[in-house]
């Protein structure tokens, strides 16, 4: 597990001891870039939400690659140190928050903060419905800027929906038994 581009270019990331954290494979992560590359650009000074962040591996990445800041949200105390350590050996502390909190729950409390995002990522626990409720609540609560990106990883079977308010679905691949799920609030 590593930075892939950026700034922090090839650093290896602290992998997670417990097998319950379910880190994004580097071919993934690598081929959920290019996506992201094909439709915003470049990621220079974009605000990024990590839920269920595990290793916080996608939000280093983004911030690798440029973004301006990112918050990483883990309901797990072992997950949120190890995303701690991993922000540290990267260098990008400074740029980033970690929360320990219920991804679900806290999404509320950063809409009614003001809180807004260029684009969200999302790696909950596969197939306990907990993809959908994120969908819903980012949608409902407008969290994502114009042309935001909600990016939802689940299992390869799991089928989230088309549209969902003002988000609707722009692209969806699977890589093995991973699906990752793009969704656009742009009208």
């Amino acid at each position: 597990m590593r930075v892939i581009s950026g700034t922090a270019r090839g650093r290896r990331l602290i992998p997670p001891k417990d097998r319950t954290v379910r880190p994004t494979s580097d071919r993934v992560k690598e081929a959920l870039f290019s996506i992201i590359a094909s439709q915003r650009g470049s990621l220079e000074g974009l605000s990024v939400l990590d839920l269920c962040a595990g290793t916080g591996s996608l939000g280093i990445e983004a911030l690798s690659r440029g973004a301006g800041r990112a918050l990483f949200v883990d309901a797990a105390k072992s997950s949120v140190a190890l995303i701690d350590r991993n922000l540290s050996a990267t260098g990008f502390s400074e740029r980033s928050r970690v929360v320990q909190a219920d991804c679900t729950a806290i999404l509320p409390a950063l809409a009614a903060k003001g809180e807004l995002f260029d684009i969200a990522f999302a790696d909950p626990p596969y197939s306990m419905g907990i993809a959908e409720k994120i969908l819903t609540q980012v949608a409902s609560h407008k969290l994502l800027n114009a042309d935001g990106l909600l990016i939802i990883e689940t299992e390869d079977h799991e089928e989230l929906p088309k549209i969902c308010e003002n988000f609707h679905q722009t692209d969806r691949r699977v890589y093995g038994d991973t699906a990752i799920t793009i969704f656009s609030n742009s009208i």
